[in-house]
């Protein structure tokens, strides 16, 4: 009688597959948690950007100067004749606009008129290396966002 060959795995080949997985799982795993952490940027981002259209169709639609307010402080944001919006928690906001519209250390408005222009500015909200800055032009009101990656 012939012997037989048992085949299989070693203990050495399954422990060396399930390392494999494992480190497989936690490079998918980081990569997840930054694509969502950009998701909530992008996404408090496109909000803001809505909201600065918002307020500057409201200047031209009623004919009469309307503001967008960003409180740094609070991490809040405000448009004409709508509630004030939180900025989430993880984000930096940082606000550039004329000297002549900061009210106080850590709140300023954007200002625009019934033409459509506007004080100018810039919002630029940050989280780690990543960014995106919303610019808004004083001689036209133009509003757009910018995204940067450090």
């Amino acid at each position: 009688m012939k012997p037989t060959r048992v085949t299989g795995f070693t203990l050495l080949e399954i422990i060396v597959v399930l390392v494999l997985v494992a480190l497989m799982a936690a490079v998918v795993g980081a990569g997840y948690a930054r694509s969502i952490g950009g998701a909530k940027i992008s996404a408090a981002g496109r909000d803001m950007l809505a909201g600065l259209r918002y307020t500057r169709a409201q200047a031209i639609l009623k004919h009469k100067e309307t503001v967008f307010t960003v409180d740094t402080g609070k991490k809040t944001w405000k448009a004409a004749g709508k509630p004030e919006k939180k900025i989430p928690d993880k984000l930096e906001v940082e606000l550039l606009t004329a000297e002549s519209e900061l009210v106080g250390d850590s709140r300023g408005n954007i200002r625009f008129f019934p033409d459509g222009a506007s004080t100018g500015g810039q919002v630029v909200l940050r989280a780690g290396e990543r960014s995106w800055t919303l610019h808004v032009i004083w001689l036209t009101g133009e509003i757009w966002m910018e995204r940067s990656d450090g």
